[in-house]
């Protein structure tokens, strides 16, 4: 019988839940133009949600996993995600706009509850195995992504099979069900600790933006933002300006599902070897990849015969994008440990930032100029993240060489983190669970991740 480690568990069961969640609510999102056209609904229930993500990702994130923990912010947010759904069975102004401002305001907590969660199984794993932490959290966002980014093709399989998709709006209840059994709650006591300290409420809600005063966090928003504008760009200008009007929309489905599944696979293998090549090369491949692809739709005239190339574009899309998804996620986890919380709600802030920019100006500029924005951004976001690279090189210095590989590895930051990260588990106390395989370590020493 295989012996799954308790973390590995826990990671599992967070990506399952999104996946089942995700795939209810990305094939209902693809569809909603079309399956709620009546007076614009559908797509003004869209810019509701995101609407409403941004202002959600500027207060709630922080204050809700240090009052409530990562395990019940997620179920409680996945409920928001639900209601949605039901209010898709009866779509009326009434009923879509007040469960999009319900699943906006709860999007924010989710996506942060979840990097916060997978940040604490790797830097635990890590600590009762003696592995560098950043190398399980690569991993962890790895096995996360595998999983999750799935949702795409089972949700533009169903969004495909419209007439069949009611019996498919219940399906996030099961991701519901599934974290609120079987989730862990690793920060207990955690919890009970911040409960039980006078807090200045004010200064937990605004925590967002007191990141902000780190200049690391400052750096990386043009890379952060450049996440939203590429995944914008490839669900609403690629899939319309190339793919319905060249060969049909029938095919956008199934382009996406190509996205999806590339996505998928690379996010896995990405996870695992970044613990090889470190961040930086990765960084460098997806931007290569994407400014190839930029640059080939420049000078491509899409013909009806050149059927393969329209499903090639978006499985480069999705290998670059597995990058700026786990390797994003795991940088944000490892430069802000002590503040994780409100580092990630800046995440998602600013990457819906760029989503939201990106739908705003898809109907007024032509498919060039978005071309050439994508580029800009893309190279300032780069450049800006190699100053934080440089940053933490400089601060990291004890007079010692490295060697080129070295840097590229980023072995400089794990010089420096193991005194945070010990900070970090003495207050984050193990709970009855996590003592227990603890205390049986050296009989599980077999055990694999």
């Amino acid at each position: 019988m295989i012996k799954i480690e308790k973390t590995t568990k826990n990671v599992l069961v967070v990506s399952f839940g999104f996946l089942l969640l995700f795939t209810a609510f990305g094939g209902l999102q693809s569809i909603q133009s079309s399956l709620n056209s009546d007076q614009g609904l559908g797509l003004a229930s869209l810019s509701v949600i995101y609407a409403a993500l941004i202002l959600s990702s500027m207060f709630l994130p922080p204050l809700m996993i240090k009052y409530l923990g990562c395990k019940w912010t997620i179920v409680i947010s996945m409920c928001c995600y639900v209601s949605f759904s039901i209010g898709n069975f009866y779509p009326s102004w009434y009923t879509l706009i007040p469960t999009a401002i319900i699943l906006g305001t709860g999007g924010a907590p989710l996506w942060s509850a979840k990097c916060t969660y997978l940040t604490i199984c790797g830097y635990r794993y890590a600590k009762k195995h003696n592995k560098i932490g950043e190398n399980i959290v690569n991993h962890y966002f790895g096995i996360f992504f595998l999983i999750f980014q799935s949702s795409a093709v089972w949700g533009n399989l169903l969004s495909s099979l419209i007439f069949q998709y009611t019996s498919g709006k219940g399906v996030g209840v099961g991701g519901v069900i599934l974290v609120a059994l079987f989730l862990d709650q690793l920060d207990q006591d955690e919890v009970k600790h911040f409960k039980g300290k006078d807090i200045n409420i004010w200064s937990v809600l605004v925590a967002t933006f007191t990141q902000l005063k780190d200049k690391r966090q400052c750096l990386l928003i043009v890379m952060t933002m450049y996440s939203g504008f590429e995944q914008g760009f490839l669900a609403g200008d690629y899939t319309k300006a190339y793919v319905t009007c060249t060969i049909g929309i029938q095919y956008v489905g199934y382009v996406m599902i190509c996205f999806g599944a590339s996505n998928s696979i690379f996010s896995a293998i990405f996870g695992r070897i970044s613990r090889f090549t470190g961040r930086m090369l990765l960084f460098a491949f997806a931007t290569i990849t994407n400014l190839s692809s930029i640059i080939a739709l420049f000078l491509w005239h899409p013909q009806l015969e050149q059927m393969a190339v329209f499903f090639v574009f978006p499985c480069l899309w999705g290998m670059a994008d597995a990058v700026w998804q786990t390797q994003t996620n795991a940088i944000y986890g490892v430069l802000f440990l002590e503040n994780k919380e409100a580092a990630f709600a800046n995440y998602r802030l600013w990457e819906s930032v760029g989503f939201v920019t990106a739908f705003a100006y898809a109907n007024f500029l032509c498919i060039t100029v978005k071309l050439i924005i994508l580029v800009i951004v893309l190279i300032l976001g780069m450049a800006l993240y190699g100053v934080v690279e440089y940053i933490e090189y400089v601060q990291s210095r004890n007079g010692e060489p490295y060697t080129i590989s070295q840097i590229l590895r980023g072995v400089y930051l794990r010089a420096q983190k193991p005194e945070q990260v010990e900070e970090e588990l003495k207050e984050d106390t193990e709970t009855t669970d996590v003592k227990s395989i603890d205390e049986n370590d050296t009989k599980s020493s077999e055990t694999k991740l």
